[in-house]
């Protein structure tokens, strides 16, 4: 029987979605709690990868089970052999068709900054520290330059084995407030698309944090887009602050 299964999980523990020997991972996690219920080694497949030290909040997975196992007692049983690092919050039985990667239309993510002098010890696992002042103004005029259906060769890994870098943004939120919890200020860019490269979101935060400390400007954002060439002075930004909210079927 297929299953789809909904997954939050902190990543700074992981290295990765992604199966590898020898090293703590999700699929990895999961392939192995499925394969002790299961009696056998079992194939989980996940909506996307995520790299090391990303978070998820509705990470999808799918998975073909030999049993048939009511939803609530299968999540039960995962998560009670996985660490508390790692949970399915949703477990149900889903078409025959279905696959997490292939049948998803889109994902969005969020990049969350706590932008204040101090570290806030409740942000510091799930949002980049930055200390400097912020131009929210001249973040949100850059962020139009993003949506709409671009090359993203300047916004992604310098390796890659796709076929193409053309990617279609589908929404791209940036929005500020005042996070009750850490005391301080949290800004946050959301971003939505039909397909993401690697790297794609962090080189996007980094630029639009560039632009916010009066680096760059817009005119560069738009010059990078067009020519697929990053200005040196952005940078990718670092994995913690990003987290995979919802992938969209």
């Amino acid at each position: 029987m297929n299953y789809r299964l909904t997954i939050q999980y902190d990543g700074t523990d992981f290295h990765g979605w992604q199966t590898q020997e020898g090293r703590r991972t999700v699929q990895g996690e999961l392939t192995r709690a499925l394969s002790l219920i299961e009696g056998c080694e079992v194939v989980v497949h996940g909506a996307g990868r995520t790299d090391a030290g990303v978070h998820a909040e509705g990470q999808a997975a799918s998975v073909r089970l030999r049993r048939e196992f009511e939803p609530e007692r299968l999540r039960a049983a995962i998560n009670g052999n996985v660490a508390a690092d790692l949970r399915v919050i949703d477990a149900r039985p889903a078409p025959e068709d279905f696959h997490a990667r292939y049948s998803a239309k889109g994902k969005t993510y969020c990049y969350r900054v706590f932008n204040e002098r101090f570290v806030s010890p409740f942000w510091a696992r799930y949002a980049l520290h930055e200390p400097r002042a912020l131009d929210t103004g001249a973040i949100f005029e850059a962020a139009t330059l993003f949506v709409g259906e671009h090359d993203w060769t300047a916004f992604s890994a310098a390796q890659s084995d796709v076929k193409t870098r053309v990617r279609r943004v589908t929404r791209l939120d940036v929005s500020e407030r005042r996070s009750s919890r850490g005391r301080g200020r949290l800004v946050e860019f959301s971003v939505s698309a039909e397909g993401f490269l690697r790297y794609m979101v962090r080189s996007i935060a980094g630029a639009l944090l560039a632009v916010g400390r009066g680096e760059t400007n817009a005119a560069a954002i738009l010059h990078a887009i067009e020519t697929g060439q990053r200005p040196h002075i952005i940078t990718t930004a670092p994995a913690h602050g990003l987290t995979l909210v919802e992938v969209h079927y």
